[in-house]
């Protein structure tokens, strides 16, 4: 499988996050040794091991589709990777920081946006993208990652309701149910945290609109 790069940027990021991954895999591994219960350590290691796998899925996705993942959408791949895998899950930041959920929930849809971009400039790949109103990336790319936000909490409610998880955090730790309201505020702030995820990278883009080259530096292409 080859491993080719737009730019140095490109590169270091990748390598960056691969060193990251490493090292936080060493990390959670030399706790299991040190730290009781050891259990948590081994899954959170074998965690590590799939989210070091992870970061090459652009890479496997265009060996098998032969489409390549614009650099853009490379880069917020990474950057989610990092901050949901390594920092949140290997380095326990989302339990040392209450409202890291929160901030997964806002980064996400900006990767979300990028892939809405991607999808359309490869539909209108043979299209002179200077005659394309930018409306239609800025509104379809907006609508994509609320789409797929809707559908997270879909399948958050068929997780809870499957396997009692309490994802969508409609009971206390205890397994005390919240009533009226107060059973509705984990899913409906992720949704809102989404919305304005998603509002970031399409404000950001509204006022690139007049770059011809600035949604189609998005589009998937076609490996040579």
């Amino acid at each position: 499988m080859a491993i080719e790069f737009e730019d140095r940027q490109e590169k270091r990021a990748f390598y960056f996050l691969l060193i990251f991954g490493i090292i936080t895999l060493l990390v959670n591994i030399v706790k299991i040794f040190v730290v009781q219960p050891t259990e948590q350590y081994v899954l959170l290691a074998a965690e590590m091991v799939a989210g070091i796998a992870v970061i090459f899925v652009p890479f496997i996705f265009t060996r098998f589709t032969g489409l390549i993942f614009p650099k853009m959408v490379r880069l917020y791949y990474w950057f989610f990777i990092w901050i949901a895998v390594f920092l949140g899950t290997g380095l326990r930041l989302i339990i040392v920081i209450p409202f890291w959920d929160k901030i997964l929930h806002a980064v996400s849809p900006i990767l979300l946006v990028a892939v809405g971009y991607a999808i359309i400039g490869y539909c209108l790949k043979e299209t002179d993208f200077s005659k394309i109103s930018p409306w239609l990336f800025i509104i379809m790319g907006f609508a994509f990652a609320g789409l797929c936000g809707v559908f997270w909490e879909f399948w958050e409610f068929i997780c809870d309701s499957i396997g009692n998880m309490n994802l969508q955090r409609y009971m206390t730790e205890a397994g005390q149910p919240y009533v009226g309201r107060a059973a509705l505020m984990d899913t409906m702030g992720d949704l809102l945290t989404n919305t304005i995820g998603a509002l970031i990278l399409t404000v950001y883009s509204f006022f690139k609109r007049h770059d011809a080259d600035y949604f189609k530096a998005y589009a998937f292409r076609k490996a040579n």
